[in-house]
Protein backbone atom coordinates (compact mmCIF):
# COMPACT_ATOMS: atom_id res chain seq x y z
CA UNK A 1 0.00 0.00 0.00
CA UNK A 2 1.08 3.39 -0.31
CA UNK A 3 3.02 3.39 -3.77
CA UNK A 4 1.51 6.41 -4.95
CA UNK A 5 1.26 8.47 -1.94
CA UNK A 6 3.99 11.30 -2.26
CA UNK A 7 5.76 13.28 0.48
CA UNK A 8 8.62 15.70 1.07
CA UNK A 9 9.97 13.91 4.54
CA UNK A 10 13.41 11.96 3.74
CA UNK A 11 12.82 8.42 4.91
CA UNK A 12 15.12 6.25 5.39
CA UNK A 13 14.62 2.66 3.54
CA UNK A 14 13.43 0.92 6.43
CA UNK A 15 10.82 3.81 7.07
CA UNK A 16 9.47 3.51 3.39
CA UNK A 17 9.49 -0.11 3.41
CA UNK A 18 6.94 0.34 6.37
CA UNK A 19 5.04 2.73 4.73
CA UNK A 20 4.40 0.29 2.13
CA UNK A 21 2.88 -2.48 4.24
CA UNK A 22 6.82 -4.38 5.16
CA UNK A 23 5.32 -4.57 9.31
CA UNK A 24 1.50 -4.73 7.90
CA UNK A 25 -0.86 -2.34 6.89
CA UNK A 26 -1.91 -1.05 10.41
CA UNK A 27 1.45 -0.06 11.17
CA UNK A 28 1.97 1.40 7.33
CA UNK A 29 -1.28 3.42 8.35
CA UNK A 30 0.60 4.71 11.56
CA UNK A 31 3.73 5.84 9.38
CA UNK A 32 1.24 7.39 6.92
CA UNK A 33 0.11 9.30 9.82
CA UNK A 34 3.39 10.84 10.89
CA UNK A 35 4.69 11.45 7.59
CA UNK A 36 1.42 13.47 6.38
CA UNK A 37 2.10 15.18 10.43
CA UNK A 38 6.17 16.00 9.68
CA UNK A 39 5.04 17.01 5.83
CA UNK A 40 2.36 19.49 7.58
CA UNK A 41 4.95 21.41 9.70
CA UNK A 42 8.19 20.85 7.32
CA UNK A 43 9.86 18.36 9.15
CA UNK A 44 12.55 16.63 7.18
CA UNK A 45 13.29 13.25 8.94
CA UNK A 46 12.31 10.90 11.29
CA UNK A 47 13.99 10.98 15.05
CA UNK A 48 13.85 8.22 17.46
CA UNK A 49 11.62 8.34 20.94
CA UNK A 50 14.00 7.82 23.83
CA UNK A 51 11.77 7.69 26.27
CA UNK A 52 8.53 6.46 27.78
CA UNK A 53 5.23 7.66 26.62
CA UNK A 54 2.04 9.89 28.12
CA UNK A 55 -1.23 9.89 26.29
CA UNK A 56 -3.54 12.95 26.79
CA UNK A 57 -6.86 11.17 26.17
CA UNK A 58 -7.65 9.06 29.63
CA UNK A 59 -11.50 9.39 29.16
CA UNK A 60 -13.69 6.82 27.73
CA UNK A 61 -16.07 9.75 26.30
CA UNK A 62 -18.65 8.22 24.43
CA UNK A 63 -18.71 10.68 21.12
CA UNK A 64 -14.82 9.06 20.68
CA UNK A 65 -15.86 6.34 18.65
CA UNK A 66 -13.40 6.81 15.74
CA UNK A 67 -10.49 6.47 18.56
CA UNK A 68 -11.69 3.30 19.77
CA UNK A 69 -11.79 1.92 16.61
CA UNK A 70 -8.56 3.19 15.97
CA UNK A 71 -7.33 1.00 18.97
CA UNK A 72 -9.17 -1.59 18.29
CA UNK A 73 -7.40 -1.79 14.88
CA UNK A 74 -4.11 -1.21 16.86
CA UNK A 75 -4.51 -4.08 19.06
CA UNK A 76 -5.90 -6.54 16.45
CA UNK A 77 -2.72 -5.99 14.52
CA UNK A 78 -0.59 -6.94 17.74
CA UNK A 79 0.95 -3.35 17.90
CA UNK A 80 1.13 -1.52 21.22
CA UNK A 81 4.00 0.57 22.75
CA UNK A 82 7.08 -1.66 24.15
CA UNK A 83 8.62 1.38 26.64
CA UNK A 84 5.17 1.77 28.15
CA UNK A 85 3.46 4.85 28.78
CA UNK A 86 1.61 7.24 31.11
CA UNK A 87 -1.81 8.36 30.83
CA UNK A 88 -3.76 11.43 31.96
CA UNK A 89 -6.15 11.34 34.65
CA UNK A 90 -9.11 9.55 34.82
CA UNK A 91 -12.51 11.94 34.72
CA UNK A 92 -14.68 10.77 37.68
CA UNK A 93 -14.38 9.29 41.05
CA UNK A 94 -17.34 9.01 42.79
CA UNK A 95 -15.95 7.75 46.34
CA UNK A 96 -14.37 11.49 47.06
CA UNK A 97 -16.04 13.46 44.08
CA UNK A 98 -19.75 12.92 45.05
CA UNK A 99 -22.33 13.24 42.28
CA UNK A 100 -26.21 13.62 42.54
CA UNK A 101 -27.97 10.25 40.71
CA UNK A 102 -28.53 12.85 37.81
CA UNK A 103 -24.76 13.69 37.10
CA UNK A 104 -24.09 10.56 38.06
CA UNK A 105 -26.53 8.88 35.00
CA UNK A 106 -25.21 11.45 32.58
CA UNK A 107 -21.71 10.35 33.43
CA UNK A 108 -22.23 6.60 33.00
CA UNK A 109 -24.69 6.72 30.26
CA UNK A 110 -23.66 9.88 28.35
CA UNK A 111 -20.06 10.95 29.02
CA UNK A 112 -18.20 8.38 30.19
CA UNK A 113 -19.86 5.29 29.34
CA UNK A 114 -16.88 3.85 27.77
CA UNK A 115 -14.41 4.62 30.45
CA UNK A 116 -13.59 0.54 31.50
CA UNK A 117 -13.80 -0.40 28.03
CA UNK A 118 -11.22 2.08 26.74
CA UNK A 119 -9.30 1.49 30.33
CA UNK A 120 -9.02 -2.56 29.02
CA UNK A 121 -8.00 -0.99 25.61
CA UNK A 122 -5.34 1.09 27.20
CA UNK A 123 -4.08 -2.03 29.04
CA UNK A 124 -3.43 -4.01 25.76
CA UNK A 125 -1.57 -0.92 24.07
CA UNK A 126 1.44 -0.66 26.69
CA UNK A 127 -0.18 1.30 29.87
CA UNK A 128 2.24 0.93 32.28
CA UNK A 129 -0.22 0.36 35.24
CA UNK A 130 -3.10 0.55 36.26
CA UNK A 131 -2.27 3.50 38.89
CA UNK A 132 -0.26 5.25 35.73
CA UNK A 133 -3.15 8.31 35.34
CA UNK A 134 -2.25 11.68 36.05
CA UNK A 135 -1.38 14.96 33.95
CA UNK A 136 1.59 15.18 36.40
CA UNK A 137 3.88 11.74 34.68
CA UNK A 138 6.98 13.38 35.16
CA UNK A 139 6.52 12.87 38.95
CA UNK A 140 9.52 10.51 40.93
CA UNK A 141 6.70 8.67 42.22
CA UNK A 142 5.27 8.13 38.85
CA UNK A 143 8.35 6.92 36.94
CA UNK A 144 7.97 8.89 33.45
CA UNK A 145 10.50 11.55 33.91
CA UNK A 146 13.02 12.01 31.01
CA UNK A 147 16.07 12.70 30.96
CA UNK A 148 18.03 15.75 29.31
CA UNK A 149 17.76 15.66 25.41
CA UNK A 150 15.33 12.94 25.35
CA UNK A 151 12.43 13.03 22.51
CA UNK A 152 9.22 12.23 23.48
CA UNK A 153 6.10 11.74 21.86
CA UNK A 154 3.77 13.28 24.38
CA UNK A 155 0.59 15.94 24.15
CA UNK A 156 -0.65 16.57 27.30
CA UNK A 157 0.13 20.64 26.99
CA UNK A 158 1.60 21.10 30.58
CA UNK A 159 3.38 17.60 30.42
CA UNK A 160 4.62 19.08 27.45
CA UNK A 161 6.11 22.51 28.71
CA UNK A 162 7.26 20.53 32.04
CA UNK A 163 9.74 18.37 30.13
CA UNK A 164 10.93 20.45 27.84
CA UNK A 165 11.71 23.63 30.37
CA UNK A 166 12.30 22.12 33.40
CA UNK A 167 13.66 18.74 32.30
CA UNK A 168 15.47 19.41 29.30
CA UNK A 169 13.83 17.04 27.02
CA UNK A 170 12.66 18.08 23.56
CA UNK A 171 8.70 17.65 22.71
CA UNK A 172 6.53 19.34 20.45
CA UNK A 173 2.96 20.22 21.36
CA UNK A 174 1.24 16.98 19.50
CA UNK A 175 -2.62 15.90 19.40
CA UNK A 176 -3.87 13.01 20.87
CA UNK A 177 -3.95 9.91 18.98
CA UNK A 178 -0.72 11.52 17.18
CA UNK A 179 1.17 11.22 20.40
CA UNK A 180 0.39 7.44 20.62
CA UNK A 181 1.71 6.65 16.90
CA UNK A 182 4.52 8.10 17.70
CA UNK A 183 5.33 6.26 20.98
CA UNK A 184 4.02 3.10 18.38
CA UNK A 185 6.21 3.45 15.61
CA UNK A 186 9.02 4.94 18.20
CA UNK A 187 10.00 7.70 15.73
CA UNK A 188 8.49 11.15 15.61
CA UNK A 189 8.96 13.35 12.62
CA UNK A 190 11.50 16.77 13.61
CA UNK A 191 10.70 20.08 13.87
CA UNK A 192 9.65 22.76 15.81
CA UNK A 193 10.15 22.23 19.78
CA UNK A 194 12.37 19.05 18.40
CA UNK A 195 15.33 21.56 17.02
CA UNK A 196 17.75 23.64 18.41
CA UNK A 197 16.25 26.49 16.33
CA UNK A 198 12.70 26.03 17.23
CA UNK A 199 14.10 26.12 20.95
CA UNK A 200 15.72 29.65 20.60
CA UNK A 201 13.46 32.59 22.64
CA UNK A 202 11.37 35.47 20.60
CA UNK A 203 9.96 37.23 23.80
CA UNK A 204 12.63 38.45 26.73
CA UNK A 205 9.99 38.79 29.94
CA UNK A 206 11.39 40.76 32.36
CA UNK A 207 9.89 40.04 35.96
CA UNK A 208 9.99 43.18 38.03
CA UNK A 209 7.65 42.38 40.65
CA UNK A 210 8.22 43.61 44.60
CA UNK A 211 7.40 39.89 45.52
CA UNK A 212 7.58 36.39 44.50
CA UNK A 213 4.77 36.52 41.39
CA UNK A 214 1.54 34.13 42.00
CA UNK A 215 2.55 31.43 39.39
CA UNK A 216 -0.81 30.78 37.61
CA UNK A 217 -0.75 34.47 37.43
CA UNK A 218 2.53 35.39 35.72
CA UNK A 219 2.30 32.00 34.02
CA UNK A 220 -0.94 33.58 32.61
CA UNK A 221 0.24 36.93 31.78
CA UNK A 222 3.13 35.28 29.82
CA UNK A 223 0.86 32.94 27.74
CA UNK A 224 -1.75 35.93 26.65
CA UNK A 225 0.91 37.84 25.44
CA UNK A 226 3.68 35.46 23.73
CA UNK A 227 1.42 32.69 22.46
CA UNK A 228 3.04 29.63 21.13
CA UNK A 229 6.62 31.81 21.06
CA UNK A 230 9.26 30.79 23.76
CA UNK A 231 10.10 32.76 26.46
CA UNK A 232 13.14 33.76 28.14
CA UNK A 233 12.50 34.69 31.59
CA UNK A 234 14.54 36.73 33.52
CA UNK A 235 14.08 38.37 37.23
CA UNK A 236 12.03 35.28 38.26
CA UNK A 237 15.23 33.35 39.56
CA UNK A 238 15.49 36.26 42.19
CA UNK A 239 12.27 35.33 43.83
CA UNK A 240 12.35 31.09 43.11
CA UNK A 241 16.67 30.51 43.40
CA UNK A 242 18.75 29.25 40.78
CA UNK A 243 18.61 25.73 41.92
CA UNK A 244 15.58 23.16 40.56
CA UNK A 245 14.64 22.12 43.98
CA UNK A 246 10.71 20.94 44.68
CA UNK A 247 9.93 24.41 46.05
CA UNK A 248 10.59 25.36 42.34
CA UNK A 249 9.50 22.59 40.40
CA UNK A 250 6.43 22.99 42.10
CA UNK A 251 6.44 26.65 41.33
CA UNK A 252 7.56 26.29 37.62
CA UNK A 253 4.86 23.10 36.83
CA UNK A 254 1.84 25.51 37.90
CA UNK A 255 3.77 28.40 35.99
CA UNK A 256 3.73 26.70 32.68
CA UNK A 257 0.52 25.29 32.66
CA UNK A 258 -1.06 28.49 32.80
CA UNK A 259 1.47 29.37 29.84
CA UNK A 260 0.29 26.20 27.71
CA UNK A 261 -3.26 27.00 28.92
CA UNK A 262 -3.95 30.57 28.44
CA UNK A 263 -1.61 30.63 25.30
CA UNK A 264 0.22 27.80 23.64
CA UNK A 265 3.52 27.78 25.40
CA UNK A 266 5.57 24.67 24.78
CA UNK A 267 8.47 25.48 26.07
CA UNK A 268 10.25 28.19 28.10
CA UNK A 269 13.58 29.50 29.92
CA UNK A 270 13.97 30.55 33.29
CA UNK A 271 17.07 32.50 32.98
CA UNK A 272 19.97 31.01 35.51
CA UNK A 273 17.67 28.00 36.54
CA UNK A 274 16.23 26.01 33.75
CA UNK A 275 18.66 23.47 32.09
CA UNK A 276 19.31 25.19 28.76
CA UNK A 277 19.41 28.60 30.36
CA UNK A 278 21.91 27.56 32.63
CA UNK A 279 24.10 26.05 29.62
CA UNK A 280 23.32 28.55 26.96
CA UNK A 281 22.20 31.51 28.58
CA UNK A 282 21.34 34.31 26.93
CA UNK A 283 22.37 32.95 23.44
CA UNK A 284 18.96 31.22 23.58
CA UNK A 285 17.52 34.69 22.75
CA UNK A 286 17.02 35.29 19.28
CA UNK A 287 18.26 39.04 17.75
CA UNK A 288 14.90 39.94 17.10
CA UNK A 289 13.01 38.91 20.24
CA UNK A 290 10.50 41.31 21.73
CA UNK A 291 10.28 42.37 24.92
CA UNK A 292 7.25 42.30 27.62
CA UNK A 293 8.09 43.75 31.15
CA UNK A 294 5.85 42.38 33.92
CA UNK A 295 5.09 44.78 37.32
CA UNK A 296 3.11 44.44 39.86
CA UNK A 297 0.68 46.75 38.27
CA UNK A 298 0.85 43.72 35.47
CA UNK A 299 -0.25 41.17 37.16
CA UNK A 300 -3.24 42.83 38.81
CA UNK A 301 -4.22 44.13 35.63
CA UNK A 302 -4.13 40.46 34.15
CA UNK A 303 -5.47 39.26 37.16
CA UNK A 304 -8.81 41.84 37.66
CA UNK A 305 -9.34 40.95 33.78
CA UNK A 306 -10.25 37.23 34.36
CA UNK A 307 -13.85 36.73 33.49
CA UNK A 308 -16.22 35.17 35.25
CA UNK A 309 -18.57 32.70 33.72
CA UNK A 310 -21.15 32.60 36.75
CA UNK A 311 -25.01 33.38 36.43
CA UNK A 312 -24.96 34.94 39.53
CA UNK A 313 -21.30 36.40 40.45
CA UNK A 314 -22.02 37.11 44.04
CA UNK A 315 -23.31 33.12 44.62
CA UNK A 316 -22.11 30.80 47.30
CA UNK A 317 -19.16 28.75 45.90
CA UNK A 318 -20.45 24.88 45.97
CA UNK A 319 -16.99 23.14 45.24
CA UNK A 320 -13.26 24.85 45.26
CA UNK A 321 -10.70 22.46 43.17
CA UNK A 322 -7.07 22.46 43.90
CA UNK A 323 -4.59 20.69 41.84
CA UNK A 324 -4.64 21.03 37.92
CA UNK A 325 -2.29 19.95 37.20
CA UNK A 326 -2.23 17.57 39.89
CA UNK A 327 -0.39 18.53 42.97
CA UNK A 328 3.11 17.25 43.87
CA UNK A 329 4.00 14.97 47.01
CA UNK A 330 6.10 18.52 48.60
CA UNK A 331 2.36 20.82 47.40
CA UNK A 332 0.53 18.59 49.23
CA UNK A 333 2.01 19.17 53.11
CA UNK A 334 2.10 22.90 52.11
CA UNK A 335 -1.46 22.62 51.60
CA UNK A 336 -2.10 21.10 55.11
CA UNK A 337 -0.03 23.36 56.80
CA UNK A 338 -2.06 26.41 54.67
CA UNK A 339 -5.43 25.28 55.79
CA UNK A 340 -4.28 24.69 59.46
CA UNK A 341 -2.87 28.05 59.45
CA UNK A 342 -6.31 29.49 58.20
CA UNK A 343 -8.54 27.69 59.95
CA UNK A 344 -6.76 28.69 63.37
CA UNK A 345 -7.23 32.18 62.26
CA UNK A 346 -10.63 31.82 61.66
CA UNK A 347 -11.57 29.63 64.90
CA UNK A 348 -12.82 26.51 62.40
CA UNK A 349 -11.95 23.33 62.46
CA UNK A 350 -13.34 21.94 58.95
CA UNK A 351 -13.67 23.64 55.59
CA UNK A 352 -17.15 25.79 55.02
CA UNK A 353 -16.91 24.39 50.64
CA UNK A 354 -16.80 21.32 49.49
CA UNK A 355 -12.96 21.24 48.75
CA UNK A 356 -10.98 18.79 46.89
CA UNK A 357 -7.24 18.72 46.09
CA UNK A 358 -6.05 16.32 43.38
CA UNK A 359 -2.54 14.54 42.71
CA UNK A 360 -1.27 11.33 40.83
CA UNK A 361 -2.34 8.29 42.30
CA UNK A 362 0.88 6.96 43.19
CA UNK A 363 1.64 10.33 44.50
CA UNK A 364 -1.10 10.05 46.92
CA UNK A 365 0.06 6.38 47.91
CA UNK A 366 3.35 8.07 48.96
CA UNK A 367 1.82 10.70 50.78
CA UNK A 368 -0.46 8.45 53.00
CA UNK A 369 2.64 6.32 53.53
CA UNK A 370 5.15 9.29 54.88
CA UNK A 371 3.38 12.14 56.04
CA UNK A 372 0.12 10.47 57.62
CA UNK A 373 0.49 13.63 60.08
CA UNK A 374 -0.46 16.07 56.85
CA UNK A 375 -2.59 13.20 55.56
CA UNK A 376 -4.81 13.37 58.56
CA UNK A 377 -4.71 16.85 58.95
CA UNK A 378 -6.63 17.43 55.72
CA UNK A 379 -8.86 14.55 56.08
CA UNK A 380 -9.91 16.03 59.21
CA UNK A 381 -10.37 19.64 58.07
CA UNK A 382 -13.14 17.99 55.85
CA UNK A 383 -10.88 18.09 52.38
CA UNK A 384 -11.18 15.07 50.14
CA UNK A 385 -8.11 13.69 48.45
CA UNK A 386 -8.61 12.40 44.51
CA UNK A 387 -6.76 11.36 41.72
CA UNK A 388 -9.32 12.61 39.22
CA UNK A 389 -8.84 14.86 36.28
CA UNK A 390 -11.09 18.02 37.60
CA UNK A 391 -11.35 19.57 33.78
CA UNK A 392 -12.91 16.48 32.81
CA UNK A 393 -15.31 16.02 35.84
CA UNK A 394 -16.73 19.76 34.54
CA UNK A 395 -17.32 18.60 31.55
CA UNK A 396 -20.43 17.08 32.84
CA UNK A 397 -22.83 20.26 32.17
CA UNK A 398 -24.68 19.15 35.76
CA UNK A 399 -21.55 19.46 37.59
CA UNK A 400 -19.87 22.96 36.64
CA UNK A 401 -20.72 26.33 36.15
CA UNK A 402 -23.72 28.02 37.52
CA UNK A 403 -25.02 24.83 38.83
CA UNK A 404 -21.73 24.26 41.16
CA UNK A 405 -19.96 27.55 40.95
CA UNK A 406 -16.72 25.90 41.26
CA UNK A 407 -13.90 28.27 42.76
CA UNK A 408 -10.25 27.08 41.36
CA UNK A 409 -6.37 27.83 42.29
CA UNK A 410 -5.37 26.84 38.84
CA UNK A 411 -5.62 28.96 35.77
CA UNK A 412 -5.98 26.17 33.87
CA UNK A 413 -9.31 24.59 34.92
CA UNK A 414 -10.28 28.59 34.39
CA UNK A 415 -9.59 28.34 31.14
CA UNK A 416 -11.20 25.06 29.95
CA UNK A 417 -14.00 25.70 32.53
CA UNK A 418 -16.46 27.81 34.10
CA UNK A 419 -14.72 27.76 37.20
CA UNK A 420 -13.43 31.17 38.83
CA UNK A 421 -10.01 32.04 39.68
CA UNK A 422 -8.82 32.87 43.15
CA UNK A 423 -4.76 32.85 44.29
CA UNK A 424 -3.45 30.23 46.90
CA UNK A 425 -4.15 32.83 49.59
CA UNK A 426 -7.46 33.40 48.49
CA UNK A 427 -8.75 30.43 47.98
CA UNK A 428 -7.98 29.24 51.15
CA UNK A 429 -9.65 32.09 52.66
CA UNK A 430 -12.79 31.45 51.10
CA UNK A 431 -12.83 27.44 51.82
CA UNK A 432 -12.54 28.26 55.05
CA UNK A 433 -15.03 30.73 55.52
CA UNK A 434 -17.74 29.83 53.24
CA UNK A 435 -18.00 32.40 50.87
CA UNK A 436 -16.48 36.28 49.66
Amino acid sequence: MNENFTYKMKLTDEEKDILHGSKGETLAKVMKTLVLYGDAFGAEKFVPVTAMGHLVTSFGISVLKPVFSIMDELIDAGLKVDAKFTCDPRPIDYDNVKCNPLQKLIFNKILYGMQDSYEAQLQKLGLKSEKSFTCACYFDEVQNTPKKGDILSWAESSAVVYANSVLGARCNRNSGIIELFGSILGKVPEFDLLTDEGRKAKWVIEVKTSKIPEAQVLGSAIGMKVMEDVPYVKGLDKWIGTELNNDAKAYLKDFGAATASNGAVGLYHIDNLTPEAVEMGEDLILPDAKTYVIDDAELERVYKNYPVMWKDKNATPKLCFIGCPHLSYAQLGEWADRFEKELKKQGKSTVAIRTVMTTAPETLERFKKENKTAYDKLISFGIKLSSICPLMYMNNPLCGGETSNVITCSNKLRTYTTARYFTNDDITEIAVKGGF
